[in-house]
């Protein structure tokens, strides 16, 4: 029995064998055929992806003639590898991030350069015993100081990478001067070889399809506000709508795109600080003010915290009652409803780069609506309603008035960023409302124009005081036209 349970054991182990074989054909053809698939998505999500990878490309393909060519070799010989390597490391995806990381290696390519052959000559003059100990003592003092410099904020920031490479650098040269006698020739051909691989790279980026971070920057601020606004838009009448027991069959993606603005923090500084190394171009001249981006988007950060909170309220188990929404629906929903509008049009504004004259009168009406809710939430009215009957609704109305007072810190901003960088002022229009109005004001006066016989009374009309005593008794006076 043992001896028939063995070979049934290895029967069943060879079957699933040989399945495993025959599916895995099978599986391989899935994941390449995934594999494509996500290669394409990722490619039409961002169609600069592509470019910039044979914008890479190209720029290996011409350093790499240092290597080919035989006059340029026997110039640069082995050293030419680090044009090469300069390329892999320096190439990113924008101008800026390439012309920043492409100015640090250089800068400090050539400082550390320097200050390692003057550590070997000073080594040098104290004689054959002491010239190890005192390059290490050299090597020691600059390593440990550019560490301690990278702690610093504002250097970590900019300068991280330059760092790197000035210990990397000044080690190179101190220590290996040691060995070699030709430590300038060594100096000056790494100094040459990583200016030639950082100039083909910011020549590259910035001619061929170049991607600005700043303007990145001014889109991305632009898009999260717009996603600030189009929540607060749909809340209102989507709160109330689940208040009264309705269910919304619209499509409901404007309540999920705000979550992407609480975690657009780094992204917003990464590109600040390349676009403060970016040179002018297009629409933003050289220095153009990118820290009031971060101004701008550190307030609608806290805006998406408030619509953080009414989403939770949206998706809360226990919703106003019916009594309470009616009482502060038209105020939630006119406050909500303009402050969406006024982020709308904030967000307007700064994608066309003019002032946001527009969003003023949105802004004035949801603190109208602030107002009156208030008001009501200060009215006795509520003292014959259950105390958690109110608890919910009167959340939503006070994180609501909060919202009001970040849109009005996101819209002052906006003035300020407008001011700095010079929006372009454009003429206020009419609304709809206004020409409306104004065309129904005409036609009444083109009617009245028409009229072959037209009386006023000017019998009921007031006097002023001081012609009273001159003037004649008007209450007889007819006129005709």
């Amino acid at each position: 029995m043992e001896v028939g349970s063995g070979s049934g054991d290895k029967a069943g182990f060879f079957t699933q064998g040989r399945r495993w074989l025959k599916a895995l054909p099978v599986k391989f053809k899935a994941n390449m055929v995934a594999m494509v698939r996500n290669l394409k998505k990722l490619g039409q999500d961002d169609p600069r992806r592509i470019i910039h990878s044979l914008k890479v490309g190209l720029a290996l393909t011409l350093v790499s003639t240092f290597y080919y060519c035989q006059p340029l070799y026997s110039n640069f010989g082995v050293t030419a590898m680090w044009a090469i390597m300069t390329v892999v490391v320096v190439f990113e995806f924008s101008v800026g991030a390439t012309l920043g990381k492409g100015l640090n290696r250089g800068m400090a390519t050539l400082m550390a350069g320097g200050l390692g052959i003057g550590a070997h000559h000073l080594a040098n003059l104290s004689g054959h015993i002491g010239e190890p100990i005192l390059l290490g003592f050299f090597v020691f003092l600059q390593a440990t100081i550019s560490t301690f410099l990278r702690f610093f904020p504002k250097i970590k920031s900019r300068y991280d990478y330059g760092m790197l490479i000035f210990i990397l650098t000044f080690s190179l040269i101190s220590v290996s001067g040691y060995r070699d006698d030709e430590i300038l020739e060594f100096a000056h051909k790494r100094l040459s070889t990583i200016s030639i691989g950082g100039s083909t790279c910011v020549i590259i980026s910035t001619v061929v399809c170049p991607v600005w971070a700043g303007e990145d920057l001014h889109n991305l601020i632009a898009l999260n506000i717009e996603k600030l606004g189009n929540f607060l838009e749909g809340f209102g009448d989507e709160y109330f709508k689940r208040t009264w027991g309705e269910e919304s069959k619209d499509d409901k993606k404007f309540l999920e795109g705000y979550k992407s603005v609480l975690n657009s923090k780094n992204s917003e500084e990464s590109l600040a600080n390349f676009a403060a190394w970016q040179p002018g171009h297009g629409r933003f001249p050289f220095r153009h003010p990118w820290k009031l981006y971060l101004k701008v988007g550190t307030l609608a950060r806290e805006c998406a915290y408030r619509i953080e909170a009414l989403n939770g309220c949206l998706n809360a188990d226990i919703q106003a009652s019916s009594e309470v929404g009616s009482i502060i629906q038209e105020a939630c929903t006119n406050l909500s409803i303009e402050s969406g509008k006024a982020l709308k049009e904030l967000a307007l504004a700064i994608k066309i780069m003019v002032q946001p004259s527009s969003a003023d009168s949105h802004i004035e009406n949801a603190k109208s609506a602030a107002k009156n809710l208030k008001s009501l939430l200060k009215s006795g009215i509520w003292e014959d309603i259950d105390l958690l009957k109110i608890i919910p609704g009167v959340t939503v109305a006070s994180i609501l008035i909060d919202v009001v007072t970040c849109t009005e810190k996101i819209a002052e901003s906006i003035h300020e960023l407008a001011s700095k960088a010079q929006f372009k002022c454009v003429k206020p229009t009419l609304s709809t409302e206004k020409l409306h109005s104004g065309q129904i004001q005409s036609e009444k006066s083109a009617q009245m124009v028409n009229c072959s016989h037209v009386v006023i009374n000017v019998g009921d009309l007031p006097s002023p005081p001081s012609e009273s005593s001159s003037a004649p008794n008007p209450s007889k006076q007819r006129m005709e036209v």
